[in-house]
C-alpha cells in the first residue's frame, strides 16, 4: 500500500474507537455471524436484516480479533455499487484506504487476476475487453467470414448461445449434442469467434470468469498460492451465482481457508439470466461443517407487511427456511384497490400519492413497482397530468425507449418527409443494406443542394447517382414510406400504428430474435398501439390525429418530467427494486397473466421465482404498502379481463384493507317492487331478457361461472355490477364488457 494508506501494526487497522466493541450495535444473530469461529458459514440474510452491516463487521472482526491481514481476505459481490458501498463502509470504520484489498465484483476480481497473470492465462499483456455491442459486431464478422446468412442465424442468438456456454464453463470442444444441426452450427460459430478474439487480442465479459477459472485449473501451483493467500472468502448475494462463478469459488477453497456465503434463497429472482438458486442449497453439501445463521429480524418493514410477505413466500417449496419478524410497530393494513381498468388504476395510485405528499411524504420516499416496463406508460401519463415529477429508476421513460423512438420516427416521416432526424434514425432500421458510404453520399448531396435528406435521396434515385445495389435498397425505402403514407392516410389512429409497425418490419425484426430484451420491445410497441387507441386530443388545432399524437409524445417526454435536481416519485420494475427501500410502495398490476407472468403460469420453477419476485416487491415497503389490480386491462394492444393474482389470495385477509375511490356517480334508474331493487342499465353488454336486472338475480359468466348480483354502481359505459360467484368469489365487473347472461 502507498504512503497515504492507513497505518498498520501487525496487519491491524486503526479501529474507530467510537464503534468499539465491534458487536455493540448488532443483534444476537448478527453478532453470531460476525464472531463465528473459522469455519464455512452460510448466512441466510432476510430482506432488511442488516446484511451489509454483518459483512462489514465480519471483516472488522477478522482484522481486529483474528489478526487476519486485510490483504488475505477476498470479498466478492455482484455489482460495482455494492462493492463500492462495502469499501466505503470499511473506510469509514477504519479511517483508511481500501486500495490493494481484494474487494470487488466477480468480473472485477477476475480481470485483476488476468492482468497479474496474463502469460499463464494465455493472454497478451495489452488484451482488451469487449462490451456487449463490440461482441455483437465481432460475431457479425464471424458470420460474414463463414458465409452464414444473418437472417437465418441472427447474431444476437449466437451471442446468447456463446455467453450461456461460457457461463456453464464450456468451450466449443466440450459441448455435446452435435446430432442437433442448430446446435452444431452455433458451436461452429462459437469456435470461429474464439479464434477471431484470440487474433484480435480481445476477450468478452463472460470470458473473464471462464479464463480466470482456467487460469487456476491449468496452474495448480498458482491455485495453491491463492488458496494460501485468501484465508477468508466472503461472498455476497450468493443466491445469484451461476455455474462458473460457483465452480470458481469452489476451486479456490481447500482445508486451509473458509468461506462465508451471504444470501437469501427467497430473493433469488434472476434465474432468467443464469443465476442458479440450487447453488445456495448445494453449499451446505459441498463444503464440510457448514454453520448456518439465519438473520430474520427485519429493520425495514412493519409487522403487517412482514406477515403478508411471509405468508406469500411460504407457498414456495424446498426453501431453506426463514421467517422475517420485527419488534417495530404493527403499522397500517395493506391497501388493496380493484380498479375498473388500467386508467382507473393509474388515477387511483396518483391520487394516493398526492394525499401522501400532503401528509408530508417526500416524493423520493414513494415508489411504484410493476412487472412489465410496458405498464409504465399509463402511470407516467397520470403523473404528468397531475403535475407530479417522477423518474424511471434504472431505465428510460416510455417515449424515450429506442424502439418507441424508431416507431415514432417512421410515423413522423409519413407526416413530414423533410424530417432529417427521423430519416437518419430509420433509414437502415431494420437493416436494408444501406452502408455508411451511401448515407454519406446522401448527406453530401443534401448539403450541396441545401435540401432535406429525403429530397436528396429522390434526386440520387432519379439521376442514377448510386451503384445498383445501393440504389435498389434506397429505392425500396423511399417506396415503403410513400406507400405507407398513402395507405394509412384515412385510417383510424390505432390502425395507422398497427399497419406501420408491421409494414416497416419492426415487428418482424424483434420477433425473429425473441430474447428477453426483444420480448420487452414487442410489448412496448404493442403498448404504443394501446396509447394510440386511447388518445383523444381535446382539440386538433388544424392538425391530423397523427400529428397531434406525435406532438403529444414529444411533450410527454419533455419538460413535464422531473429535472435532475428535483425530488421525484420513483417508477421501476420489480426486478430493479431489489436492494432498495421506500416508506410508501405501490405494486401495480397484480393480476394473473401479468404478475405472475403468463409464461410462468404452468411452469412450477418459474412460478416460484415469480413468487419470490412478489416477496421482494412487498419487502421494499417500510411503512405503507398499496397493491392494485385491474378487472380489465388493455396491455400489449389487447383488451382482456383478468383475475386477481394468485399471490393476492395468499395474503392473509387480516393484513388487507380493500379500498374504493370516492366518486360522485349516482345510482342508475331504480324501480321499486316491494323490497326488490331493480335497475335498468344503458351500458352495452349488460341486459337481461326484459332489459332489466335486479339485485339478487342469478347470472352466468363465461369465465367465472354462475353467481348472483349483490350490488351495482354508476351509469352508462362506466356502470359496474358486483356479483358473488359460486366458485370464484365476489367480483366487480364493468358492464360494457361483462356479457352476463340470465342464470337459472
Amino acid at each position: 500500500m502507498g504512503p497515504n494508506s492507513c497505518k498498520m501494526a501487525a496487519h491491524r487497522f486503526i479501529w474507530n474507537s467510537n464503534l468499539n466493541p465491534i458487536t455493540a450495535s448488532l443483534n444476537s444473530k448478527q453478532a453470531e455471524a460476525v464472531t463465528a469461529p473459522n469455519q464455512h458459514m452460510l448466512v441466510l440474510a432476510g430482506a432488511g436484516s442488516g446484511k451489509t452491516r454483518v459483512l462489514v463487521h465480519r471483516l472488522a472482526w477478522l482484522f481486529e480479533h483474528e489478526n487476519i491481514s486485510p490483504f488475505r481476505v477476498l470479498a466478492v459481490t455482484f455489482t460495482n455499487k455494492a462493492a463500492g458501498a462495502l469499501r466505503s463502509r470499511i473506510e469509514d470504520l477504519f479511517h483508511c484506504s481500501t486500495q490493494g484489498m481484494w474487494i470487488g465484483t466477480f468480473h472485477g476480481i477476475a480481470h485483476r487476476l488476468l492482468r497479474m497473470h496474463y502469460e499463464q492465462a494465455g493472454l497478451p499483456q495489452t488484451f482488451q475487453i469487449l462490451d456487449s455491442d463490440d461482441q455483437y459486431r465481432q460475431i457479425r464478422r464471424v458470420l460474414k467470414s463463414l458465409n452464414i446468412d444473418e437472417a437465418q442465424w441472427p447474431p444476437k442468438e449466437s451471442q446468447r448461445f456463446i455467453n450461456n456456454q461460457k457461463d456453464q464453463g464450456l468451450r466449443p470442444g466440450q459441448i455435446s449434442g452435435y446430432q442437433d444441426p442448430n446446435k452444431a452450427m452455433q458451436v461452429k460459430i462459437y469456435d470461429a469467434y474464439e479464434r477471431l478474439c484470440a487474433q484480435n487480442q480481445v476477450i468478452d465479459f463472460a470470458e473473464l470468469l471462464l479464463r480466470a477459472y482456467d487460469l487456476w485449473h491449468k496452474n495448480p501451483a498458482l491455485l495453491k498460492e491463492y488458496r494460501q493467500r485468501f484465508q477468508h472468502i466472503l461472498v455476497d448475494e450468493f443466491q445469484d451465482t451461476n455455474t462458473i462463478q460457483y465452480a470458481w469459488l469452489k476451486m479456490l477453497v481447500d482445508e486451509n481457508n473458509v468461506m462465508m456465503a451471504v444470501g437469501d434463497d427467497d430473493q433469488s429472482i434472476y434465474g432468467w439470466r443464469g443465476a442458479q438458486i440450487e447453488n445456495i442449497h448445494r453449499f451446505q453439501h459441498d463444503f464440510p461443517n457448514v454453520k448456518t445463521v439465519r438473520l430474520e429480524q427485519n429493520y425495514r418493514s412493519t409487522k403487517t407487511i412482514l406477515a403478508a410477505a411471509n405468508a406469500v413466500i411460504s407457498h414456495n417449496t424446498d426453501r431453506l427456511g426463514k421467517e422475517l419478524w420485527t419488534d417495530g410497530e404493527a403499522g397500517t393494513p395493506i391497501l388493496l384497490y380493484a380498479a375498473f381498468n388500467e386508467l382507473d388504476e393509474a388515477r387511483f395510485i396518483v391520487s394516493r400519492i398526492q394525499q401522501a405528499i400532503e401528509q408530508n411524504y417526500k416524493r423520493d420516499e414513494i415508489a411504484i413497482l410493476y412487472r412489465s416496463n410496458a405498464q409504465s406508460r399509463v402511470l407516467e401519463e397520470a403523473l404528468i397530468h397531475a403535475g407530479v415529477p417522477y423518474r424511471i429508476y434504472g431505465g428510460l421513460r416510455f417515449f424515450e425507449r429506442a424502439e418507441i423512438k424508431i416507431a415514432l420516427a417512421y410515423l413522423r416521416l409519413l407526416v413530414t418527409p423533410e424530417d432529417d432526424p427521423a430519416f437518419e434514425r430509420i433509414v437502415n432500421v431494420p437493416a436494408r443494406g444501406l452502408g455508411d458510404k451511401t448515407l454519406d453520399s446522401i448527406r453530401e448531396l443534401a448539403k450541396q443542394n441545401q435540401c432535406p435528406l429525403w429530397q436528396a435521396s429522390k434526386i440520387m434515385l432519379e439521376q442514377n447517382l448510386l451503384p445498383g445495389r445501393a440504389a435498389n435498397a434506397l429505392g425500396l425505402f423511399v417506396n415503403l414510406i410513400e406507400t405507407m403514407a398513402a395507405s394509412v392516410k384515412d385510417l383510424p389512429l390505432k390502425e395507422q400504428f398497427e399497419q406501420v409497425l408491421q409494414a416497416s418490419g419492426l415487428i418482424e425484426l424483434y420477433e425473429n430474435d425473441r430474447d428477453e430484451k426483444n420480448e420487452g420491445r414487442l410489448e412496448n410497441l404493442a403498448e404504443l398501439v394501446t396509447a394510440a387507441s386511447q388518445y383523444a386530443p381535446e382539440q386538433l388545432d388544424n392538425m391530423t390525429p397523427l400529428s397531434a399524437f406525435l406532438a403529444h409524445a414529444v411533450l410527454e417526454s419533455g419538460e413535464a418530467q422531473a429535472e435532475a435536481y428535483e425530488t421525484c416519485v420513483q417508477l421501476m420494475t420489480l426486478h430493479s427494486s431489489k436492494g432498495l427501500e421506500f416508506p410508501l410502495v405501490f405494486i401495480a398490476g397484480m393480476e394473473d397473466e401479468l404478475f405472475p407472468a403468463r409464461a410462468s403460469m404452468e411452469d412450477h420453477k418459474r412460478l416460484e421465482e415469480e413468487r419470490r419476485l412478489c416477496y421482494v416487491g412487498m419487502t421494499r415497503a417500510m411503512r405503507r404498502l398499496v397493491i392494485t389490480y385491474s378487472e380489465y386491462r388493455r396491455l400489449y394492444g389487447e383488451n382482456k379481463m383478468h383475475t386477481p393474482s394468485r399471490f393476492l389470495r395468499e395474503i392473509p385477509k387480516t393484513c388487507l384493507e380493500e379500498v374504493r375511490m370516492k366518486t360522485s356517480i349516482t345510482s342508475p334508474v331504480s324501480l321499486q317492487s316491494g323490497n326488490e331493487r331493480r335497475f335498468i342499465s344503458s351500458a352495452p353488454g349488460l341486459k337481461s331478457d326484459d332489459g332489466v336486472w335486479h339485485v339478487g338475480q342469478m347470472v352466468a359468466h363465461d369465465k367465472f361461472g354462475e353467481g348472483v348480483i349483490i350490488n351495482y354502481e354508476g351509469t352508462g359505459p362506466q356502470a359496474r355490477v358486483q356479483v358473488k360467484f359460486k366458485t370464484t368469489g365476489i367480483k366487480w365487473l364493468v358492464a360494457a364488457y361483462a356479457n352476463l347472461k340470465a342464470g337459472a
